[in-house]
C-alpha cells in the first residue's frame, strides 16, 4: 500500500507570520515536523506542500521533497488535495506543519483502521484533554464520538457540556488535525461545497460529518504541542530540550532517513 504523508506549510499564518521557518534549537520547525514524520517506515513518501518559495527553498536545501500550491487555499486540506495531485498514493496522511513534536507511532495507529476496514474513507488522531485551559480555548478543537468511535461533532467550543455533566466523570477529547484519507476520498472531500456548521465551528472535518461519511477517531496516548503562537514555541522549545527523537535526525539534513 502506497501511503503519504503531506505537510501543508504557509507563511502567512495570522497568528504567527512565518512560523514554519521559526527556529527550534536551531532547525526551523517545517523540518523538525518533516524529518520526524519521515522516523515513520509506513510512509513512502513525506511531501511539504507550500505557496511560499522561502519554505520550498529550506525544504529543498535540506534535501526534502517539497512541492509549490497555490497561494489561494484558505484551508489546508484543500493545498494537499492539490498536492496529492503530482503524487501517486492510495492513502494520503495530512500532518499539520505546526506540530514539531509529532511521533512516528502516531501514524502507524492512525493508519491502521484504514488497513484493516477497506470500506472506512477517513481516520483522525484525537487525544484526551488533560489541561482545563485547553478544554476552553478556541484553538483546540473538542470532539465528540459515538459508541463506535465515529465522530459526532466536533468544535473550537468546549464540548461536551461541562455544567450539564454534574457530577458525571467522562474524558474530553481533543483532535490533533493528523488525518488520513483513502487518496479517492480527499480529492471527493475536497470538491464538497463548504457546508453551514463546518463554516460556524471553522473545522474542516464537519463537512465530512455532515455529508455523512464516517471519521474514525483514533485515540492517541502520546501528547503532541502545537505551535499557534510565539508563546507557544517558547513552551515547545522547552520540551524539545530534553526530546529522544532529536538525535536520531538532527544533525542529518537528507531527505529519507
Amino acid at each position: 500500500m502506497n501511503i503519504v504523508a503531506i505537510i501543508p506549510a504557509r507563511m502567512a499564518s495570522t497568528r504567527f507570520y512565518g512560523k514554519p521557518l521559526a527556529d527550534i534549537l536551531g532547525l526551523p520547525m517545517i523540518e523538525h515536523v518533516r524529518r520526524r514524520v519521515a522516523l515513520c517506515r509506513s510512509f513512502t513518501n513525506v511531501v511539504v506542500a507550500t505557496c511560499d518559495q522561502e519554505i520550498f527553498d529550506v525544504v529543498r536545501r535540506c534535501g526534502g521533497h517539497a512541492v509549490m500550491t497555490s497561494d489561494k487555499h484558505e484551508r489546508c486540506t484543500d493545498r494537499i488535495a492539490e498536492a496529492g495531485r503530482t503524487i501517486t498514493a492510495d492513502i494520503v496522511v495530512n500532518v499539520q506543519g505546526d506540530e514539531p513534536m509529532v511521533r512516528p507511532e502516531m501514524f502507524d495507529a492512525l493508519i491502521e483502521p484504514l488497513r484493516q476496514e477497506p470500506e472506512l474513507k477517513c481516520a483522525n488522531l484525537m487525544t484526551v484533554i488533560e489541561d482545563a485551559g485547553d478544554f476552553n480555548n478556541p484553538n483546540v478543537v473538542k470532539t465528540v464520538c459515538d459508541l463506535n468511535m465515529n465522530a459526532l461533532y466536533m468544535s473550537r467550543e468546549p464540548i461536551p457540556s461541562h455544567m450539564k455533566a454534574g457530577g458525571q466523570k467522562y474524558r474530553k477529547y481533543k483532535q490533533l488535525g493528523i488525518i488520513a484519507f483513502r487518496a479517492d476520498f480527499l480529492q471527493e472531500f475536497t470538491s464538497l461545497r463548504p457546508t453551514p456548521l463546518e463554516i460556524i465551528e471553522s473545522v474542516d472535518m464537519m463537512r465530512a460529518i455532515e455529508h455523512g461519511h464516517r471519521v474514525r477517531m483514533v485515540v492517541c496516548s502520546i501528547e503532541s504541542y502545537g505551535v499557534d503562537t510565539p508563546e507557544d514555541l517558547e513552551r515547545v522549545v522547552s520540551r524539545m530540550r530534553a526530546d529522544d527523537l532529536m538525535s536520531l535526525y538532527a544533525g542529518d539534513s537528507g531527505g529519507r532517513l
